[in-house]
């Protein structure tokens, strides 16, 4: 697939999370909104995945550590066919599946259960090296935020998988530059990531994560060690109003910001 037919399918799942949300009354907009393109260019153009097969050995891994993002995760994997397009509706109502965190046990297409930021990583690790070990070959990508490197459990993974030589892993941090309540660079600010995660012995690109021109050949690079994408990214992409805004974490359009960001969202396509 393209990257012009890549970013309308990128612009039609903006516009399906934005709905989502609203209708919930819940959600991670913000972050969702930065972290799509990315998610558009895995599901349809980079991964290995059978929706007909969520589980067949041969698939590649992907891990949303960010899984507070889940509904555009959701969003997506509607998109894809591993779970009914018209499920998306249920999206945190009674007895639904699709929680406000990814939970492998309900939902085709998610590998592992995330939400504790820090997690997903390391998982991600121990998902490449069994490939290793066992000579398979799948490819394992994992998407974490920036504001959660500052965990200390992701930078014991980065270590190990340098230790393993896990050239079969690529980690994509979405660097959207804010967190929960603040700027990064008012938190623990970690930038510039890149020469962190060289010094860890880990092959980087630095791309702006919301062109696909940029997102595909990044995600497709194969080389001889770990490789991490720092994916320069906005909160809030695509809505004029809530981009690069730090409330918009995870607060809920009004029904008049509704139909501003509806408008614009449409427009696009």
């Amino acid at each position: 697939m393209d990257t012009t037919e890549l970013e309308r399918i990128a612009r039609e799942i903006r516009l399906r999370d934005l709905q989502a949300v609203f209708e919930a009354g819940a959600g991670h907009i913000g972050g969702e909104m930065s972290v799509i393109d990315i998610l558009t260019a895995l599901y349809f153009r980079v991964l290995n995945v059978w929706p007909d097969q969520p589980r067949h050995p041969d698939r590649d891994r992907f891990v949303l550590s960010k899984g507070h993002t889940a509904c555009a995760l959701y969003v997506t994997l509607a998109k894809r066919g591993f779970i009914p397009e018209g499920e998306i509706s249920t999206f945190l109502q009674p007895h639904s599946r699709l929680n406000g965190h990814p939970n492998c046990n309900k939902v085709p297409g998610v590998e592992t259960n995330t939400g504790p930021l820090g997690h997903g990583l390391p998982v991600a690790v121990g998902m490449a090296k069994a490939a290793k070990l066992s000579g398979a070959g799948y490819h394992t990508y994992v998407v974490t935020g920036d504001g959660e490197m500052q965990e200390g459990s992701n930078w014991e993974a980065i270590m190990a998988a340098a230790q393993f030589k896990l050239d079969n892993l690529t980690l994509v941090i979405d660097h959207n530059r804010f967190q929960q309540g603040a700027a990064l660079a008012e938190t623990n600010d970690l930038a510039p990531l890149r020469p962190k995660l060289e010094a860890f012995d880990w092959e980087v690109t630095e791309i702006d994560g919301n062109n696909m021109r940029e997102i595909v050949p990044g995600l497709e690079h194969r080389g001889s060690r770990p490789h991490c994408i720092v994916a320069h990214t906005n909160k809030g992409h695509g809505i004029s109003f809530m981009q690069d805004r730090v409330e918009w974490h995870h607060k809920v359009p009004s029904k008049e910001q509704y139909e501003i960001a509806l408008a614009e969202l449409s427009e696009a396509l």
